[in-house]
């Protein structure tokens, strides 16, 4: 028996497929473009309310690229100066990005060199292999934020070199209230003219910390940190691989910038510490070889109490050194 059942037409739901997908990319690409367009125009007038009271920022040839997953925006140089401080920096290209599937993370990139002019040191020449930072955003806070780089060098504005470091990272995340940072750096060698012609081994180092209340602080600088408290749960400082000291405990901050302090201080491989101090300092090399001794009756890894009192240093029974205010 025969039936009247049509045979489906492929063809047209084809073409109105191809018609809504036409419509559906041509809607999101004038959203991304609007939304580009936007972006340039809020970029420019950020800069230009950061351009007063002695301040000036620049972005050179402000364009969006991104399409068409992320938007972002290029600059084929930086620079910020404040002329009440006497400071000011140039550097290169910089690129930043944000996703479009998530909005809160962003991530930018800065080509060097950069010239940093400061009041104390004149002018001063940075490089990098790489430098990038990331923002995960929040409130009061962002969630996150990490700064990484490599193969940074320092000179001076002659070109004498001055430091270089292999690579070093930074984190900054709110924990309730307080606020947690970590960073550390690998083979810092700093160059024998900064230091008086000494030769200094390259050392590396880390830092784990938290500061209580940190939340509300407008940015982490010596002077806001006063009146501040924190625990202190890893400060490293390596040279050579294996030697090296270790730091861990309480610290107060007066609202005078003197530090009060309960901590406990690590001492690895105290033989091959003193060799390396030795070398780099031997007008003291009894000293040196005098706490060495004594530190080798306490075991390969003594550990011994540094406590600081309105910033009066003293290890056990032995003053160490006034610390001056922050």
């Amino acid at each position: 028996m025969a039936t009247d059942r049509k045979t489906p037409n492929y063809g047209r739901r084809i073409l109105w497929l191809a018609v809504f997908v036409a419509i559906l990319f041509g809607g999101y690409s004038a959203g991304w473009y609007y939304l580009a367009d936007q972006l340039v125009v809020r970029a420019k007038s950020t800069i230009a309310d950061m351009n007063r009271n002695g301040v000036t920022v620049e972005c050179d040839d402000p364009v969006v690229h991104g399409y068409p997953f992320r938007l972002g925006v290029y600059c084929d140089r930086v620079a910020y100066a404040n002329a009440g401080e006497a400071v000011g920096m140039t550097a290169g290209n910089l690129r930043t990005a944000g996703q479009i599937y998530d909005p809160m993370r962003f991530v930018a990139e800065l080509d060097g060199p950069a010239t940093v002019d400061t009041p104390n040191n004149g002018s001063l020449k940075f490089d990098w292999e790489s430098l990038r930072a990331s923002v995960r955003w929040a409130r009061p806070l962002p969630q996150r934020v990490s700064v990484e780089g490599g193969g940074v060098s320092a000179s001076t504005s002659t070109g004498a070199p001055l430091a270089t470091i292999g690579a070093f990272e930074a984190h900054m995340r709110p924990n309730g209230q307080d606020l947690d940072l970590a960073s550390s750096f690998k083979e810092l060698a700093l160059d024998p003219t900064l230091v008086d012609g000494r030769s200094v081994p390259a050392f590396s180092g880390e830092s784990d910390l938290t500061i209580n209340g940190g939340v509300d602080l407008r940015g982490i600088e010596p002077r806001d940190l006063r009146g501040r408290s924190g625990t202190i749960r890893n400060a490293e400082l390596t040279v050579g691989g294996t030697s090296g000291v270790t730091v861990s405990g309480t610290f107060a901050i007066g609202e005078d910038g003197l530090i009060d302090a309960d901590l406990k201080l690590t001492v690895r491989d105290p033989k091959a510490l003193s060799a390396a101090l030795a070398e780099a300092f031997p007008e003291k090399q009894r000293e040196i070889g005098n706490v060495s001794s004594a530190l080798g009756f306490m075991g390969s890894d003594p550990t011994l109490p540094l406590k600081i009192e309105r910033g009066r240093a003293r290890i056990a029974f032995f003053k160490v050194g006034d610390i001056p205010p922050l």
